[in-house]
């Protein structure tokens, strides 16, 4: 037995010594002399280089429970879009056939009730409503033409172009059950738009102009009225909820960009004025 083992050992070697040779002659004829090429090594240091610098890579548990510590209303919100989610995916759809449904009518369907029973009552109401308008309109043209403040005007210029613009795009219907006034704005009970509601769009814009220059207590009086003017306009079935809701966005939203307009002109009459400094000198 043992005269045979250096005869196997030297079988074993030719053996391992031909699988090399072999495997040399392989990578030879490949042409790369068994080296990875390089667009593969950048492809691959490229990508690990992406995934190292992602935000996530570099989470802890810490981060995760600081989440939920510091930032509780994004937190919120991720909730509420799954749950959301849950009921648009599940909801029956109105039919064509019928009106639409608003949440706000159901909630101020009492309102509607004694309205309807009490025409002096919504009428007085709509007089009120009205006054509540004008008082807006003088407001925002008073901080431009006394005070000279061009902001809340141009914001409601904005505003109105706008809703203008997307009134006149999507018609909706007047909701069942409509309590028209002729001394509603606008009075004369003349046709008007829907979405979306210029009464709220333009008290928020008085509110926030009252803000800016600290004159609280009108601008929570506005605040107050502009809800109790959403109330009595889902009660008459004036305008739609999400005319309301979108009126309070509209104020916003127009009064920064009139901020922005603002901005963008003392920019450009400064740099102008350089311009022209430079040119002197």
């Amino acid at each position: 037995m043992n005269g045979h083992q250096p005869l196997r050992s030297s079988c074993t070697l030719k053996t391992r010594s031909n699988k090399s040779k072999a495997a040399a002659i392989s990578l030879r004829a490949s042409g790369d002399g068994g080296r990875i090429p390089a667009e593969m090594k950048q492809k691959k240091k490229t990508a690990n280089g992406f995934w190292s610098k992602a935000s996530f890579m570099n989470w802890s548990m810490d981060d995760a429970v600081g989440l939920f510590r510091f930032h509780p209303m994004p937190c919120v919100f991720a909730v509420s879009l799954l749950f959301f989610m849950g009921v648009e995916y599940t909801l029956r759809m109105v039919p064509s056939s019928s009106p639409p449904f608003d949440l706000g009518f159901v909630a101020t369907e009492w309102l509607h009730r004694i309205l309807a029973s009490s025409p002096d009552l919504n009428t007085l109401l709509a007089g009120l409503n009205t006054v509540f308008v004008g008082m807006q309109t003088t407001y925002i043209i008073w901080t431009w033409m006394v005070e000279g403040r061009p902001r809340a005007t141009i914001s409601a210029l904005f505003m109105f172009t706008c809703r203008g613009i997307l009134g006149y795009s999507t018609q909706l219907p007047v909701p069942q059950g409509f309590l028209g006034s002729g001394v509603d704005f606008p009075v004369g009970n003349v046709s008007f738009f829907l979405f979306f509601s210029g009464h709220v769009a333009g008290s928020v814009i008085a509110s926030l102009d009252m803000r800016r220059m600290k004159r609280w207590g009108m601008a929570w009086t506005f605040d107050v009225l502009n809800i109790l003017q959403g109330v009595r306009l889902l009660g008459t079935r004036g305008h739609y909820t999400i005319d309301l809701a979108v009126g309070i966005g509209a104020g916003v939203l127009f009064d920064s960009l009139a901020g922005k307009y603002e901005e963008g002109k003392r920019r450009a009459a400064a740099s102008t004025a350089n311009g022209n400094a430079d040119v002197f000198t």
